[in-house]
């Protein structure tokens, strides 16, 4: 392996920072949602407190390099009327509090950046201009960059609006020397948002001066009010340093509420003490409040406290009207203000500085280090601890002063990485450990309790007892005698306080995000629904990675499958089937009760549609063929079928006709001719190629490139045939086309329009022959013609509202040509669009054309519609629907339009769409499929209930599930049946919301979707431990995962403090000072065999091993030993331990050697019989093992130990006295042993069977912290690969004839690279045959390896190998990429993917590596821009995108 490719498939998960602001929208814009309850609703002590809800800020998360915003959608409580919709809501739904039902996130912007999030703040307007302003994000990197990002509607995406670096040459002298900062900078912002501070090197303070509203970039416009929206933006920055403050060690710093300039409050340490002096030196931090005046550049001292404890790490600055600030440390918080102080003591560890005065202390213990924290009032304060339980701090005041602070407990929740308010009335709690969570909360006097329908998501926020839902504070009476009536009319926020007796906070989770991570380990094990006979991509369905991930209470093993494997029912076999369609029969007498809802419903038909017949099936209970028996048009085959008129009729269109049936009884019979008359001759062959179906229209699109429509009449339930207007210019040909039903809540597309309705004629309720009324919403058409445009016309008149130049091209924003006119349509990289001839000629010869489109909205209230286009070589354009509105006067561009639309202008625009716009959509890698072009293809269906779930089916030759949650698309391939022909839903007794689908081997199958969670990256199911998983292994044998699993277990303290003395040396504690009561937190460990039941069902344990007390298992594996008494080989169960009791004690370890056996008495019930039958104690850890040539390989303490296996004894045959320190992991290749150290980097040692020995080959002389190894192996070639923990990748190679290895002895560097994530395991997985490789024969591709690898962040990518032309072809993509594509927050992706050395000596190696986080920005530039590069670089479009398609298709895995 000489060259390499880098590639994510599943990116961070793990919420490391989250914050609260008005991005999208501004809080003037957003009016409280909540309806006036009338008082018979509900108990009428509810209604008086029920406050509206204010404006709800956006949420903006980071996980490592992911920057993602929402929108906090709540649901209102139903009223009667729409009791319907509620049916279809998403989860978050459950108890009603305050008036809302149910909340959720729905994103916004979704931004891979090439640099890992440091820290994050929004920077506010400041409530100057009443709100009308929106926020700004500011991001840091390391080592000191600063990104302020803003939304901008007219994109509908974020832009860097400054970028401040402080790093280079020019800014040296701020390290001061130091190469290496313990952590990165971090920003915190004022809470007026008059300026922002970022503290970077560890004491250089940048100071970021924001713009006033009035000296904003933008003059302000008079006539619109969104003009003056722009967001908050930094003006000029300068630097403090604190050094010259007198300041040694910062801690963290905050700005305070209630000055009138920004006043910001240090934590510093100005001596340091350690764990061993602190009984002499403990109080040593302090806190100064510095006035910050940005203009003078001055900072005064205001003032200070001394005396504050070592352990403080955390500031939190008290909102107004009390102020001042909290200091949080792992035994105390204090409170302190310019005019007062208080203290509480946490636990019996918390001292008083002078050691005189009793500290007041909270009526439990509890400890706050690694503690995150917001608030919920302007006076209470939630805390998450470092066990994940919510802390309520209430501070008690009286006017500014604040006498005490009281801690109570609250629920317990998932372990918090960090915290944010948002709005009023949520808070959300972001989790690297678990699954993140959105919580509502209510604080009211006598606040309902929730009723116990709430279903707790995934136990996160457990309720130990239901007492625990409602929180009863009780402060003492001195607190009622204190304040009297007089002082609560003087202070107006007094009656808070007073009425703290009644004051409940009531919690309810009403939205959560997945997270898989950190994945500390996975195996690869095989599906319990796999098929054992696949072959080629059907094979790697099979598969699945079983992770060990989370901690503490949120740990789990997680299942990832990459492509979804059904459920299948039953299967038939059904050769030569084009098409299958499943339709709707409304009956008027069965229906007569309405009790169906139209979800419901079942189906009452099945037509499929074969090569050159019609085949009809019934549906509603089993499928019967009905052939025989209905008027359905059966001779030939069949182009579409739906339900029109409300499901009350169905439609069936064949080649040369269509037919409306009642039933299975014909009511209309219709034959088409083409629109053409004059050209009839030649048009006799013209028959229907595609049909669109949107009630009661149906659109045809002929093979002559011609439409027709088919009008439906509700009343007579008839059709009658239009030739819509557009086919006259028969110069254009349609060559896709479909129809938009805009139903739902309210039609979306009219918001975009000017006029207040659109002139379609079908506005209002159709009353219906049956009685019922049919909400039609407006219908549009789409059309794309052979010239790559795209224009949207109503229907049925046909007046064209939207039109896009070269819609074919792809472009990032697409809207109204017609309105903006062509030179601004393109936000584009390269301005030369039209004047290129070249480069349309080049085009000509690609002839890329749109052959298929489909525009769909799912029903709910804030959905905006997505539109997917498949172009002939493969692309599919996804384009996501959004308004931004342009005011009358900003661009009118008559004198743009040509000529031929000039006519009656006034009136065409009025109606146009001139606020709809159009943003692309980046699709994760998918593998691409040609058709020729010409063909209309028919591969896009749209479902809307298929296991609760919504979205697009893509059939071919690679099928792939388009799913919508939270207004993105999640794409799942389904590559278990090969291409699949057709596809259709289908709902009946014996197959709830399932589907149907045709494999191109003729097998008709009815399935289900499996129960995973499919809103992530990949579907994933979780298996909750209730523990913290370390490592899992994967016995093939027998289909079980040994997975070591670590409980904390309360202990009494004696018995911890005497497991830490030496048995042997004899050595006895002192027992005077020593409190000996108590309990101490120990982990408990023990191997645990789980197998998977059935499919998607939970994990049984099947047996568990348990650890001595004091005893970690650190490594378990199933190792294949040979017995050289009975000459069998033998598979054992392996596990490595290690005693850890403290420093006075030697090291030890156990090897211990199980043997698995499954005893079934019938075959429902598994018993598995776990006999022990080797155990061994050696000196050191045993960290690591595996399994060599039959020979049991042990990394013990300082040096590794092969062992031969005589079935009752192991028995020590070689050794080698490496590495110095610890072994993290062993590979094996042949009689090749990789070893990597936890200090010293890698070894390389081959193993001798006639001499008996180990022999160290070569290692790397450089000291890294590995993490994980590897063997990465290219045809003949075997490179070193290795992580560490600086979050880098580099492989190695052995070449003992090059003169830089010194004989040998060296490992050289072939690449290095930077991931920007902690790589905690490396899969070798056999890359699958891509098309270029069938071609050659004999070809020696077949022996190519990649890395796929996890990694703590909860990303999953690969390192797969390149040749060296592809590669060559890439790198210089790579480079044109740099500089040709806008990257989010300003980042440059080189300097992110250069080694991170940390200070630390490194030569740099070769850049033998490629960033296809980079390559995949190619395919979303234009199709011109995309030209014009791979000409640049000397290649072709279609090359560049083969070898892109390739790489994806060879490491398709799982």
């Amino acid at each position: 392996m000489s060259f390499a490719a880098f590639k994510m498939m599943h990116w961070a998960t793990g919420i490391e920072h989250c914050a609260s602001g008005f991005i999208t929208h501004s809080s003037a814009d957003s009016t409280p949602k909540i309806p006036p309850i009338t008082a018979d609703d509900i108990d009428s002590d509810w209604t008086t407190s029920t406050k509206p809800i204010g404006p709800v800020p956006n949420l903006i998360t980071a996980a490592a390099n992911v920057l993602e915003v929402y929108i906090v959608r709540i649901q209102e409580e139903a009223s009667p009327s729409l009791a319907h919709k509620a049916a279809a809501e998403p989860k978050g739904g459950g108890a009603v509090l305050a008036g809302v039902s149910g909340a959720s996130l729905e994103l916004v912007c979704h931004d891979r950046l090439h640099g890992n999030v440091e820290s994050l703040e929004v920077l506010p307007n400041g409530a100057t201009d009443g709100g009308r302003r929106r926020d700004s994000i500011i991001l840091t990197f390391r080592d000191a960059k600063i990104s302020v990002l803003e939304f901008d509607e007219s994109i509908c995406g974020l832009r860097t609006s400054s970028m401040h670096c402080f790093e280079g040459s020019d800014w040296v002298h701020l390290r001061r020397g130091r190469e290496f900062f313990p952590r990165g900078p971090l920003v915190k912002v004022d809470p007026l948002g008059r300026c922002a501070a970022v503290l970077a090197y560890g004491l250089q303070m940048i100071v970021l001066k924001a713009a006033e509203a009035s000296t904003g970039l933008t003059a302000p416009a008079e006539d619109s009010t969104f003009r003056a929206a722009a967001a908050s933006r930094i003006e000029s920055s300068y630097i403090v340093g604190l050094r010259d403050l007198d300041m040694k060690h910062v801690k963290d710093f905050i700005f305070i509420h209630g000055y009138i300039e920004p006043v910001v409050v240090i934590l510093h340490e100005h001596e340091l003490t350690w764990a061993g002096r602190v009984a002499w030196k403990h109080h040593t931090c302090m806190v100064s409040a510095l006035s910050v005046n940005t203009t003078l550049k001055q900072h005064p001292l205001i003032w200070s406290a001394m005396n504050l404890p070592h352990d403080a790490y955390k500031l939190l600055a008290v909102p107004s009207p009390i102020g001042g600030v909290l200091v949080i440390g792992a035994n105390t918080i204090h409170y302190h203000s310019q005019s007062a102080s208080c203290h509480l003591g946490l636990n019996n560890f918390a001292v008083p500085a002078d050691g005189s005065q009793e500290m007041p202390r909270s009526g439990f213990t509890t400890e706050l280090d690694a503690a995150t924290a917001t608030w919920l009032t302007n006076d209470v304060a939630v805390f998450s601890s470092k066990s994940g339980e919510l802390l309520l701090l209430t501070l008690v005041y009286d006017g500014r002063v604040v006498q005490r602070l009281e801690l109570m407990k609250s629920r317990a929740s998932v372990l918090t990485s960090d915290i944010t308010t948002i709005g009023s009335s949520f808070f959300f709690l972001g989790s690297r450990l678990g699954d993140s969570l959105l919580v509502q909360y209510y604080s009211g006097i006598g606040a309902p309790t929730l009723n116990h329908g709430v279903k707790e998501e995934v136990g996160d926020i457990e309720s130990d007892a239901p007492s625990m839902k409602r929180l009863r504070r009780s402060p003492s009476d001195a607190l009622q005698d204190l304040i009297t009536s007089e002082e609560l009319t003087f202070y107006g926020t007094g009656p808070n306080n007073a009425q703290i007796a009644q004051k409940n906070f009531t919690f309810a989770v009403r939205d959560s995000l997945l997270n898989i991570g950190p994945l500390k380990d996975f195996s690869y094990g095989m599906r319990i629904n796999g098929d054992p006979s696949a072959t080629g991509v059907a094979k790697q369905s099979n598969y699945e990675l079983v992770c060990c991930s989370g901690h503490g209470k949120n740990g789990a093993l997680t299942v990832l499958q990459k492509s979804i494997r059904p459920d299948t029912i039953t299967q038939e076999s059904l050769p030569g089937c084009k098409g299958i369609w499943t339709v709707y029969h409304k009956n008027l007498r069965s229906d007569s009760s309405k009790g169906v809802a139209d979800e419901d419903e079942y189906h009452a038909y099945l037509i499929i549609s074969l090569e050159n017949r019609t085949m009809v099936l019934q549906t509603a209970n089993n499928l019967e063929e009905v052939t025989e028996n209905v008027d359905y048009y059966v001779q030939g085959t069949t182009v579409a079928a739906g339900n029109l008129f409300g499901r009350r009729r169905v439609i069936q269109v064949f080649a040369r006709g269509a037919r409306i049936l009642d039933g299975a009884f014909m009511t209309q019979d219709l034959s088409l001719k083409s629109s053409n008359t004059e050209m009839n001759v030649a048009s006799d062959g013209a028959t229907v190629s595609s049909v669109s179906i949107a009630d009661p229209y149906v659109l045809l699109r002929m093979t002559d490139g011609s439409i027709q429509l088919l009008v439906g009449d509700p009343y007579t339930c008839s059709v009658s045939v239009i030739n819509p207007p557009v086919s006259e210019n028969s110069d254009k040909l349609v060559l896709a086309c479909t129809l938009y039903h805009d139903k739902g809540p309210e039609p979306w597309i009219r918001k975009t329009s000017t006029d207040a309705w659109l002139s379609t004629g079908i506005g209002e309720a159709i009353d219906g022959a049956d009685g019922s009324t049919h909400d039609h919403g407006d219908v549009y058409c789409v059309l794309c013609y052979d010239n790559g445009d795209l224009e949207i016309f109503d229907v049925p008149n046909f007046n064209s509202i939207f039109l896009v130049d070269k819609f074919v091209s792809g472009r990032s924003h697409i809207l109204d040509t017609f309105f903006h006119g062509a030179a601004n349509n393109h936000i584009n990289l390269t301005n030369k669009y039209s004047e290129d001839i070249g480069q349309v000629r080049k085009e000509a010869n690609h002839s890329i054309k749109v052959v298929e489109l489909s525009m769909q909205r799912w029903d709910s209230e804030h959905n905006r519609p997505f539109l997917l286009g498949i172009l002939s070589d493969g692309t599919i354009l996804c384009y996501h629907a959004y308004i931004y509105e342009v005011s009358d006067n900003a661009s009118k561009t008559e004198g743009v339009v040509s000529s031929q639309n000039s006519v009656n202008l006034s009136n065409a625009n009025a109606s146009r769409l001139r606020n709809l716009r159009f943003v692309r959509v980046p699709l994760d890698t998918y593998a691409k499929e040609e058709t020729p072009s010409g063909v209309c293809s028919q591969r896009i269906t749209v479902f809307k209930n298929v296991g609760g779930l919504q979205g697009f089916f893509l059939s071919g030759s690679r099928p792939m599930w388009f799913m919508m949650f939270r207004e993105r698309l999640r794409m799942h391939p389904q590559g278990c049946d090969g291409p699949i022909v057709a596809f259709t839903v289908l709902h009946n007794v014996n197959c709830n919301h399932g589907f149907i689908c045709i494999t191109s081997e003729g097998a008709l199958k009815i399935c289900q979707l499996p129960a995973l969670s499919y809103d992530n990256y990949w579907p994933v199911q979780k298996i909750g431990l209730k523990g913290t998983p370390h490592q899992v292994t994967y016995f093939a044998e027998k289909n079980l995962y040994p997975v070591i699993v670590s409980v904390p277990v309360l202990k009494p303290l004696n018995q911890v403090l005497s497991s830490l003395v030496d048995q042997e040396v004899g050595n006895q504690f002192e027992h005077d000072n020593i409190n000996m009561e108590g309990t101490y937190p120990m982990e408990e460990f023990e191997v645990r065999i789980m197998e998977p039941e059935k499919i998607n069902g939970p994990w049984q344990t099947r047996a568990t091993i348990p650890m001595q007390s004091s005893e970690h298992a650190l490594t378990v594996r199933v190792v294949t030993l040979f017995n050289t008494t009975a000459q069998r080989n033998e598979t054992l169960l392996a596990i490595g331990t290690a005693y850890v009791q403290g420093e006075d004690v030697a090291a030890r370890g156990r090897i211990l050697l199980y043997s698995v056996e499954r005893i079934s008495d019938n075959i429902q019930v598994k018993y598995f019989q776990v006999t022990e039958v080797y155990s061994k104690e050696l000196k050191g850890a045993i960290s690591a093992l595996a399994s060599l040539q039959g020979h049991l390989l042990l990394a013990s303490g300082p040096k590794i130990i092969l062992h031969k296996w005589t079935g009752s004894e192991l028995n020590g045959v070689a050794f080698h006295d490496v590495p110095p320190l610890y072994v993290v992991s062993l590979n094996i290749v042949k009689n090749f042993i990789l070893l990597g150290d936890i200090h010293k980097s890698i070894y390389f040692l081959s193993w001798k069977e006639q001499g008996s020995q180990l022999n160290l080959l070569a290692k790397d002389f450089g000291s890294l912290d590995c993490l994980a190894t590897e063997f990465l192996i290219d045809g003949s070639t075997l490179s070193l690969t290795v992580s560490d923990d600086q979050k880098n990748v580099q492989i190695f190679y052995y070449a003992p004839k090059v003169s830089e290895s010194w004989k040998g002895q060296k490992l050289l560097s072939r690449a290095e690279f930077h991931v920007g994530a902690h790589i905690t395991k490396f899969l070798r997985l056999q890359l699958l045959p891509t098309s270029a490789d069938r071609t050659m024969p004999g070809s020696d591709k077949t022996n190519r390896f990649a890395l796929l690898f996890g990694t703590l962040e909860g990303s999953i990518g690969c390192i797969a190998p390149l040749e060296e032309l592809t590669f060559r072809r890439l790198q210089s993509l790579q480079k044109k990429l740099v500089d040709s594509v806008c990257h989010v927050a300003g980042l440059n992706p080189r300097s992110f993917r250069h080694f991170h050395s940390n200070g630390k000596a490194h030569r740099p190696g070769p850049d033998s590596i490629v960033d296809c986080e980079l390559l995949v920005h190619f395919e979303m530039l234009a199709l011109e821009d995309q030209l014009e590069i791979a000409n640049q670089i000397g290649t072709t479009r279609m090359q560049i995108m083969s070898n892109l398609n390739d790489l994806s298709v060879a490491t398709n895995f799982l």
